[in-house]
């Protein structure tokens, strides 16, 4: 594949060609046994994308991405758009590659994203989540620079690239001669979920993928329900700054659909309640989207007795403010 292809779903061979690209740039991230979280013989392991780098999964897409843009187009450099984490990932992978890199931020970004975007040498434009569309800002600035996009999620080789995520995780059980029974993974636009369950199922097929949402913002819950993209009511007003997409992927939901099936919700006060877990028990930081795993099986949303259960932990860029009043209780 290259990053000129017409808009396509990967395949698992996708994600293994991602995987050999990424070999010795992404971090192997480590998956943590959490024995405190398990029940009745079940096995709870945490696979802490917190370790990758920038903080989140996103490194992966987008140097996956920005990679396999052919030289004579690597001029006018890139362009996302993100509330922070992507846009980490394709500051930090085009920096790496020697691109100048243009980030279309909503105002309302958490401020230690914003400036970790810029301090990775980007450019950040900011906007109203709410008024304006961030796609047609990235859009003109693309054209006006003869920048290429790169989109957080609904790309086939971003999802490709997410999905080494799932690959670790197969392997990593290998090692320790277990198999996934259920893998839940926090979803906004569903590029990680897509390109994980395209890596697990493909060889642990009877294996369970759950998206986990925040209430309000479960667009891929109601979406399998009734077979099609559904749209959420708002785009802003949640904790998981990195979980407000506006409806699936149309290239990740063509995958999730058939892959993975099923979603779970958690509240804001389970969000806070599971990034204060992380911190006392597992002395992890997280933030709130990539606490939304945790958040569903501490809450109980989810049965792992007798079964093998990973939780992705996307990300761990959190607010400070946030971050303490959470632990706090507050």
């Amino acid at each position: 594949m290259d990053s000129s292809a017409a808009p396509q779903p990967p395949t698992a061979a996708d994600v293994e060609d991602a995987a050999r690209l990424l070999k010795g740039v992404a971090v192997c991230t480590p998956l943590i046994p959490a024995p405190m979280l398990e029940r009745a013989g079940g096995r709870v392991l945490l696979k802490a994308e917190i370790f990758q780098h920038t903080g989140s999964f996103k490194f992966r897409g987008a140097y996956n991405c920005i990679a396999r843009i052919p030289k004579s187009r690597r001029a006018g450099g890139v362009v996302a758009y993100s509330s922070g984490n992507h846009a980490q990932g394709v500051a930090a992978a085009a920096k790496l590659l020697g691109l100048p890199a243009v980030i279309v931020m909503p105002s309302d970004a958490p401020a230690l994203k914003r400036e970790r975007t810029q301090a990775l040498g980007a450019e950040v434009v900011l906007y109203d989540r709410e008024r304006e569309s961030r796609e047609e800002i990235a859009g003109r600035i693309a054209s006006e620079r003869g920048a290429t996009l790169i989109p957080p999620y609904d790309h086939a080789l971003v999802i490709a690239g997410q999905g080494t995520v799932g690959r670790e995780i197969v392997e990593e059980l290998a090692a320790l001669k277990l198999k996934p029974d259920l893998v839940l993974v926090p979803a906004s636009g569903g590029g990680l979920v897509a390109g994980i369950a395209l890596a697990v199922k493909q060889n642990h097929p009877a294996a369970r993928i759950m998206t986990v949402e925040p209430a309000g913002f479960d667009d891929h819950a109601r979406s399998f329900r009734s077979g099609r993209r559904e749209k959420n009511a708002k785009l802003a007003g949640s904790i998981c700054d990195a979980l407000l997409a506006p409806e699936p992927g149309e290239i990740t939901f063509e995958i999730t659909r058939r892959l993975v099936g099923e979603g779970l919700v958690v509240s804001e006060q389970e969000v806070r309640a599971a990034i204060a877990f992380a911190f006392r028990e597992l002395k992890l930081v997280l933030e709130p989207a990539g606490a939304a795993a945790l958040a569903a099986l501490l809450a109980g949303k989810v049965d792992v007795e007798d079964k093998v259960a990973v939780l992705v932990l996307s990300g761990g860029n959190v607010d400070p403010e946030l971050f303490a009043s959470a632990i706090g209780g507050r």
